[in-house]
This record gives structure tokens, C-alpha cells and sequence, in this order.
């Protein structure tokens, strides 16, 4: 798998030295509602999760980059996910861990590198994510980078902490 450089962060393939980090982010309950996650996951499912984690975007559908600075310091992550040949079409997902680290330009280069790479190797037609309505600064920065919303999925997700339903943005990328 290529390293994926820009000027403040490169993108790299999962390590099994990744175990500790993934462990934190999978079982923080704050993310759950996000990644849809309901219960924990062991650190031995997550070590067999990285074992594979090498595997062909074509055989498992998905990919998970790690975020990097350049002191290799582990600053989140950008999955893409459902991803269909067939039609021509990638999800992708993204998470800056700590907040002061959010909002600085790191996710904005790092959706440029994807989606640079998914479209230059994948032959892909378009590229799609899926916000919370309430996750305004995961909106502005997929509709800075040309993501169009097409499209508003109502009371989509239950929030359990609120007991309430929450709406989802649907938006895509085309490729030019």
C-alpha cells in the first residue's frame, strides 16, 4: 500500500503498533454514534481486525488509513467503506481525535489525498459520505472540498445518550 504524503500529514496503512489506538477509539462511547458501534470490542478482536487489515480493497470492500503527522504521531483516521466496482463508488469516513487538531486544515488535506488517490487508482465515478445534520464542521468540510448534498435521510439515526432520532446528510462527489 502507497503512503499517501501531504504538507502536514501522510496516510498510512494500519500497523499492528495500532492496536492501543484503535482499541481507544473503538470503545470510545462518545464516537459511537458516529461509527454506529453498540458494544465494545476486545482488544484480541481488534489485533485479529489489524492482522487483516492488509487485505485487498477489492476482496473486503474497505479501507483504513491512519493520520499522521510527521513526528508519527497517530492523529485519527479515514476509512473508506462500501466500496463498489461495479458501480463505480466509495464511502468514506473521517476522524480527527482530538479537538485541537480538528479545524486547522488537517481534515481538509486529508480528504484531498483520498480522494486524489481513490480516483486516480479506483476509476470510481464518485465518492459519497454521510453526516449528522448536527456534525456542522464534518458538513462545512466535505462541502468545501465540491461534496454536493443530495439528499436528507430523516430521523435516521438514534441517538441512545438523547433517546432522540437524528437526521443524515447524504452527500457525493463526482468524479470530473
Amino acid at each position: 500500500m502507497v503512503t499517501l504524503k501531504g504538507k502536514k500529514v501522510y496516510l498510512r496503512a494500519l500497523e499492528p503498533e495500532d492496536l492501543d489506538f484503535i482499541f481507544k477509539i473503538e470503545n470510545d462511547e462518545s464516537l459511537w454514534e458516529l461509527s454506529h458501534t453498540q458494544i465494545p470490542y476486545s482488544k484480541f478482536l481488534i489485533k485479529e481486525y489489524l492482522t487483516n487489515s492488509h487485505k485487498d480493497i477489492y476482496e473486503t470492500k474497505q479501507f483504513r488509513f491512519v493520520i499522521s503527522d510527521y513526528a508519527d504521531n497517530a492523529l485519527g483516521l479515514i476509512d473508506l467503506f462500501d466500496f463498489d466496482f461495479k458501480n463505480k463508488r466509495v464511502g468514506v469516513g473521517i476522524l480527527i481525535l482530538n479537538p485541537k487538531h480538528r479545524s486547522i486544515g488537517i481534515g481538509t488535506e486529508t480528504l484531498n489525498l483520498v480522494i486524489n488517490y481513490v480516483f486516480s487508482n479506483f476509476d470510481l465515478q464518485q465518492v459519497y459520505a454521510n453526516v449528522l445534520e448536527s456534525n456542522s464542521i464534518s458538513l462545512r468540510l466535505f462541502v468545501s472540498r465540491g461534496f454536493s448534498i443530495v439528499g436528507l435521510k430523516k430521523n435516521w439515526n438514534y441517538c441512545v445518550k438523547s433517546c432522540t432520532f437524528q437526521n443524515e446528510y447524504l452527500l457525493q462527489l463526482q468524479n470530473k
